[in-house]
């Protein structure tokens, strides 16, 4: 029935102008022709697909028979294998391009991983060959291929392991092989271009404005990859894998840039360059999306990828200040690829950077406030373990290449903006050592001593909420208080009182201690009360399994059996003896130094 409808309408079509055919001749020729296919009639239908008479037709409405014959290519097993592939070689070289390329990307639409990598292995040399045959007039077309690909290949898994990359289970590294091939002959061609393209876009040569189009689809091709593969895989280097296709992938895309007329450094540096207008059709951020430049800034100075023809002449302290763009936006997002690349690209802009020597008008820059607040995040917040220890470190790092005026200001304005104990603990540990080493012989230094040390201990030796402060929630910020309390009192002799802190202590003593002290002394009321009620509710068995409501800030923990309550309520009972202990060693302490 198929083979006579498609010899019928082939047979009349063969009697009339290729502009005269009827769409029901479209129709029927679709239809017979794809069910023929399907059937196994393929030897039939590839007579007729290569009969000079019906050059025509085939030139016409020859595209329609495409998805069953790439079916067939793709499963590969068919018996018909052969005349199939004459058939699709045959449309490829007949067809018109611009329904030929609409056919072949309508093909490329899938959602299981095996079948993406497959059809694009199989298609892009011939939409490679389709586009090429539209000369000067290929840029739109080749963004919307570019584009149809890209959105396939971003349903591929990435690779994990080394090992997932070696053997290429998910096929992403050979999508991104076949990618660079089929780039490759209109990169060249934009390279062509580019030495003349500024003098005709001047003149306003039409010709100028197609490379310009042309040039501007590469630079979204570049500028979505390195967002999406190579933003969210973590690259393996050369000493853990000798020969990684998707590093190899990266380097293509930094060097396409180049070759498109895309100066790398100005790329890099945008935030801190002002760029000349480009002409064209893509606004500045749309043209160079925040995360693209991100992307490519870890690929420069993390793996060091075209390193060798990045110029030199930037000093570390402005990279750092370029790169603070960067890590702000990786930091501020959540999923784990972004975080440990903007903590690798922290890393890598302060390892350059001396110790001591960053100076504190740096910190009216805001991203130099903004990233050590999204460090907090990522150190208190981020579910991954190495991942906040990793943090920690580079939170560590940054306050080392600060100046002591730096470090001075840095140290109040996360006191302020903070709102975690454990940081506000961990910061005044810091205050503790920059004090001890500014009381070191011949290390004196005016911001952690006397007159300029003294706003920020009466930061430092505070209660957030006074006696009424939640002291189990606020204890690293507590313990690191009075251990710093207590280091001064046994380090600055009254005599001497560099640090300002004997003529201070009455105060200390009103607005830190004696609050404290009152603190301790209702919590461990509260705390014995819950205690003596726990233990007479377990004695009477009255309740197999009491709960106990305790809360850590606003969120409840899980309910508790009765012994696990007794085991938190001791625990926290011993905790305000340690507090209460530190606080009695220091008033002794006092009255010791006091006396001499």
């Amino acid at each position: 029935m198929a083979l006579e409808q498609l010899s019928d309408v082939v047979q009349r079509c063969q009697a009339v102008p290729d502009d005269s055919y009827t769409a029901e001749d479209h129709d029927v020729f679709t239809i017979a022709g794809r069910t023929c296919i399907e059937e196994g009639h393929s030897a039939h239908v590839l007579s007729i697909i290569l009969d000079e008479k019906n050059q025509d037709i085939v030139r016409c409405m020859g595209w329609n028979l495409l998805p069953p014959l790439i079916q067939i290519l793709l499963k590969k097993e068919d018996k018909n294998l052969s005349q199939s592939l004459a058939i699709f070689k045959h449309l490829l070289q007949t067809c018109r391009p611009k329904e030929l390329l609409i056919g072949l990307l309508e093909q490329l639409e899938h959602d299981d991983p095996d079948t993406i990598a497959e059809s694009l292995h199989l298609l892009l040399n011939p939409l490679q060959t389709v586009l090429l045959s539209l000369g000067s007039r290929k840029a739109s077309s080749l963004g919307m291929t570019l584009s149809s690909v890209l959105d396939q290949v971003a349903k591929l898994p990435l690779p994990l392991t080394k090992e997932q990359e070696e053997d290429d289970v998910f096929s992403l590294c050979r999508c991104c092989t076949d990618l660079t091939e089929f780039v490759r002959p209109f990169v060249h061609e934009a390279r062509l271009n580019t030495v003349n393209f500024d003098e005709k876009n001047a003149a306003g040569e039409p010709d100028g404005v197609k490379e310009d189009e042309l040039r501007t689809e590469l630079l979204k091709y570049c500028m979505k990859t390195l967002s999406r593969p190579l933003l969210e895989v973590q690259l393996k280097d050369p000493d853990t894998l000798d020969v990684s296709p998707l590093r190899n992938f990266a380097t293509e895309i930094l060097e396409t840039l180049s070759s498109i007329g895309e100066s790398l450094p100005a790329l890099v540096f945008q935030p801190l360059l002002k760029r000349k207008q480009v002409p064209g059709f893509l606004e500045e951020e749309v043209r160079y999306p925040k995360e693209s430049l991100a992307s490519l800034a870890h690929l420069v100075f993390v793996h060091h990828l075209t390193s060798d023809t990045f110029p030199s002449v930037f000093s570390p302290v402005f990279i750092l200040r370029s790169n603070m763009e960067h890590i702000h936006l990786l930091l501020s997002r959540t999923d784990e690829s972004r975080i440990q690349k903007g903590l690798e690209l922290y890393e890598k802009s302060l390892v350059r950077v001396e110790d001591n020597s960053l100076p504190a008008d740096l910190l009216e820059i805001r991203t130099f406030l903004t990233v050590p607040q999204d460090l907090v995040k990522v150190m208190t917040l981020c579910p991954q373990h190495h991942l906040r220890t990793r943090g920690l470190k580079v939170f560590q790092m940054s306050i080392d290449k600060f100046d002591t005026e730096a470090k001075h200001n840095f140290f109040q304005f996360m006191l302020k903006t903070s709102k975690h104990s454990g940081v506000e603990g961990y910061v005044i540990k810091n205050i503790k050592n920059q004090i001890d080493a500014a009381l070191q012989p011949g290390n004196g230094n005016a911001w952690f001593e006397g007159v300029h040390l003294l706003p920020l201990l009466r930061k430092v030796l505070s209660l957030p909420d006074g006696p009424e402060t939640d002291l189990l929630q606020n204890l690293d910020r507590i313990m690191e208080s009075l251990n710093l309390l207590r280091y001064l009192v046994i380090r600055d002799k009254v005599t001497e009182n560099q640090t300002g802190i004997w003529t201070e202590l009455y105060k200390i003593e009103d607005t830190f201690m004696k609050p404290l002290r009152v603190g301790v002394n209702m919590s461990r009321a509260h705390y014995e009360k819950e205690l003596e009620n726990t233990m007479e509710t377990k004695k009477k068995k009255v309740k197999e399994n009491s709960v106990l409501s305790v809360s850590v800030g606003d969120e409840k923990l899980p309910n508790m059996t009765s012994e696990s309550q007794i085991q938190a309520l001791h625990s926290a009972l011993h905790t305000f003896d340690m507090i209460e202990s530190v606080l009695v060693r220091i008033e002794e302490l006092t009255e010791v130094k006091e006396t001499l």
